[in-house]
Parts: C-alpha cells; structure tokens; sequence
C-alpha cells in the first residue's frame, strides 16, 4: 500500500483487555493500519461499527451479552464490514462457534497466539497485519444475492470424483453446496478449501451438521468411498493417486491446501470422468487445475461473481478457459448431482487403472 493512502481503520473487538492490548499494538505497528476503536462485548461492537464504520473488523467470539455470530449478523445487517475472526483454536467450543461466524458473515479466521512474548508473537502479529491488508481489499457484501438456478448441463457426462477450491468465503459456500446433496450421491467428494491451520476439524464437524453426506478428513492412503467428503489433514495437500488412493503431502507453500495440486491429480487419475470446481476466494489456486480437468474432458464449473464474496480465483479460472463461464452457487448441487447420475455411458473413456 503506498504512503499517499488512507491507512486501514480497524475495530479490535475482545472481551480480554491483555489480547486487546496486544491485538491493537501489533495492528499499530504496521503503518498500513489505524486502529480506530475497541469492544468488549457483542454490543458494544454493533454500536462500535455502525459509529465509526470501519473498513475491518477483527472479532473474538465468546464474549459477554451477545455472542460473536450474533453480532456479526448485527453489524452486517446494520454496518456491513469487512470481519477477521481471531480465535483461540484450542477452545473446542471455539471451533464449532468460529463456522456460524463465517455463515454470518465474518471472511476469514486466524488463530488466537499461543505465546504472549518474542519474535514468536511478532510473527503472529505481521500474520494478522496481512490478513487485515488482504481482507481490506475485498468488497463489503451486506446480503446474499439469490440468483435464479438455471438448469444443469445436459453433457451426458459420467463423473466419478469431484473435487473442489475454495477460500475466502468458502466455508459458507460449501455448506450451501452440501447440504443440497442426496447422502447417496454415487462418487466421492474431495475439497482444498483454504484455512489456517488448526480449524480443519471444527470445520469438518460443522459441515458435519448440515449435509447428510459424510464429512472426514482424509487419511495416508486411504481408499476414496462414494457418498463421502473429505479433506485433508491441516498443512497438508491432498492428491489423489491410482484407484483413487488418497496421497497427503506437507505443503510447501503458497494456498494451503493446493486446489491446483489437487484438481490435476484427478485429470491425471480420472481423465474425462473427473469433475471440478473452483469457488469464491482470492488469488488464482484452483484454475490452472480446472483447465487440466477440462483438457482431459471432465466436467467443470466456477462459481460466479454475483454469488462470490471474492470473485478471484472463479475469474482467473474462467480467463483461463477452464470453464465455459460462472455459474451461480445455487446451481451446482445440481450440476454436481446430475454429472455424477448414472446410467449408461457409450463412448466414455475407461476411468482410473483402466475401470469403464
């Protein structure tokens, strides 16, 4: 950000005064950022952000009189706001209460530190100075847009896996795809949705609740079954290999997990029985592997920009020609369903280790 722009405004919202202290204290360290006021309660927050409208907003959760997601739907119904949850990752209360956060509203979640000195805490601190920058740049939505479904495409496809990217506003995107698909579905779903690391289980409990598929985390070489959901283990990429034989790998950098490493793993397995999809979320992962899925012939999708909170990574895969063009959320339970509906397949190529 150059030095003839408006610093960030930030609202520390925390009902400790030792981690709203040291929130606001690293946030002032970065010249990017003013930190323009302080909560410690749900409501204060509410009359906080509608006074000062702030651009960000980083919200503990459990707090006094009115808990995070409630005043997160206060403020974005209110005094809409860009808002970073930052949350003790231990707490496993924290963990389920952290997803009704993001289906309020909130973008993103970070980890509350785990120490209160050294460099250890400083690298926290330029972690969440980061996060508020990028979060800065991203529209403020105050609702949802619904968007009338337009019928799935008639590609007489057979899908044997679909596979999935995601990151800013992915979570809440995901339960919406999930919860509207049958628990029989007749193939595996694999996801690379972005989180920091520690949040993978309480997200896979969440989704748990709203789809009757089930939700895992994949294991080392464990065998992909239909009907199920899985995601890899935290700071881990997901690939899947042979006859569709999970592979997890420390990632290296970059988006953690990889959606490009995992999408051309199934071009690579599945060929033209693959599926993909790339939703909302910043950056590019995710779109070189969909155009890998679309070379081999599988089918593919990408969220569009009226229904993306981030429309970043959907617009580079669509440049990118790894789909034909955005589709609204509503839409791809039923694409995903319809794809993956079977029946007779003439002239489809064999799928993994030579299967028809």
């Amino acid at each position: 950000m150059s030095s003839d722009k408006a610093p960030i405004r930030v609202l520390v919202v925390d009902d400790s005064p030792t981690m709203a202290d040291a929130v606001s204290a690293l946030l002032t360290d970065d010249p990017r950022i003013e930190v323009v006021g302080r909560a410690n309660t749900g409501s204060r927050a509410v009359t906080l952000a509608r006074l000062l409208r702030p651009d960000v907003i980083t919200m503990d959760l459990l707090m006094p009189d009115l808990d995070g997601p409630a005043a997160i739907a206060a403020i974005m119904a209110e005094a809409p706001a860009r808002i970073l949850v930052v949350s003790a990752v231990a707490d496993q209360r924290n963990l389920e209460v952290c997803f009704q956060a993001m289906s309020a509203g909130a973008l993103e979640l970070i980890g509350k530190p785990t120490v209160s000195s050294g460099e250890e805490l400083r690298r926290w601190g330029r972690q969440l100075s980061e996060s508020v920058c990028l979060m800065a740049e991203v529209p403020v939505i105050s609702r949802r847009l619904r968007v009338a479904t337009p019928p799935p495409p008639a590609t007489g496809a057979r899908v044997d896996i679909f596979g999935i990217a995601a990151s800013t506003g992915g979570p809440p995107a995901l339960s919406e795809v999930l919860s509207r698909l049958p628990g029989d579905l007749p193939v595996p779903i694999v996801i690379a949705q972005h989180i920091t690391e520690g949040f993978t289980p309480g997200m896979v409990r969440w989704l748990s609740q709203v789809t009757p598929l089930k939700v895992a985390i994949a294991r080392e070489a464990e065998k992909l079954e239909p009907g199920r959901v899985y995601f890899p283990l935290d700071g881990h990429d997901m690939t899947v290999e042979g006859n569709g034989v999970v592979r997890l790998t420390r990632t290296r950098g970059g988006p953690c997990p990889s959606g490009d490493l995992l999408l051309t793993s199934l071009a690579r397995t599945y060929g033209s029985r693959a599926g993909g999809g790339v939703l909302t979320g910043m950056g590019e992962d995710g779109a070189r592997g969909l155009v890998d899925i679309k070379k081999a012939g599988g089918v593919t999708f990408a969220q569009d920009e009226a229904t993306s909170v981030v429309f970043g990574m959907p617009r580079v895969a669509i440049e990118l020609k790894g789909t034909d063009r955005g589709v609204p959320l509503s839409a791809i339970p039923d694409i995903i369903r319809v794809s993956c509906r079977r029946g007779p397949t003439p002239n489809r190529p064999a799928g993994p280790e030579g299967i028809a």
